[in-house]
């Protein structure tokens, strides 16, 4: 609930416009518009996140459908952001959900984000993904800026980040929930925490 996240500390949480995998129960999937408003009456911030497939399920990772893909999955991120109540100002950040190498980005990954850029536009497209991955995204130019100057639409995850940090990233998620590690616990559930890096992380109540 939005005031167990509160007081848990937390300012915010980010939230999924993308549908729930086969077979997955993920209670808050796709973010519903009755969740993020009580989210934002509590005073906490939203941030939109993309993810539906995962690697080890049926369904691969969203960046191996290539480009076609990235304009599907971002006309789907686009409709469930926008009936949860997200503006149009906002970044979605897209998943890259796994330690995938400079061949894979140039071959799946950077036409997947093309393809997420058709229809988002450069400039509300993010990347969530290792220190490897969101340095792919930027120099190839297909995820947008902070209003921030010297930050980027990138949301780093420890995880394979080999302990290296990408300074131009909005958001670094220092708590990573697996299976020896339950991480911050919220009214029983196992929660990822991430730390703001930047004024302008991607919140849907900033006025851009």
């Amino acid at each position: 609930q939005p005031e167990q996240i509160k007081a848990a500390g937390l300012d915010g949480a980010l939230v999924y416009v993308s549908e729930l995998r086969p077979g997955a129960t993920f209670d808050f999937k796709p973010v519903t518009r009755d969740y993020a408003d009580r989210l934002r009456a509590a005073g906490l911030q939203v941030v939109s996140c993309y993810q539906f497939g995962k690697p080890g399920w049926p369904t691969p990772s969203d960046f191996t459908r290539g480009y076609d893909g990235g304009v599907s999955d971002a006309q789907t991120a686009v409709r469930l952001h926008t009936a949860a109540g997200g503006p149009e100002s906002a970044p979605i950040f897209f998943s890259v959900d796994e330690d995938i190498d400079a061949t894979t980005w140039k071959t799946l990954g950077a036409a997947w984000f093309r393809g997420i850029n058709s229809v988002l536009g450069v400039g509300r497209t993010g990347i969530y993904g290792g220190r490897r991955q969101v340095g792919w995204a930027m120099a190839e130019g297909v995820v947008g800026s902070s209003t921030t100057p010297g930050y980027r639409w990138a949301w780093q995850t420890k995880a394979w980040s080999q302990g290296q940090r990408e300074s131009a990233a909005v958001l670094f998620q220092r708590e990573v929930v697996t299976a020896s590690d339950p991480g911050l616990v919220i009214d029983g559930v196992s929660v990822d925490v991430n730390d703001v890096l930047a004024t302008d992380f991607g919140q849907w109540d900033l006025a851009r």
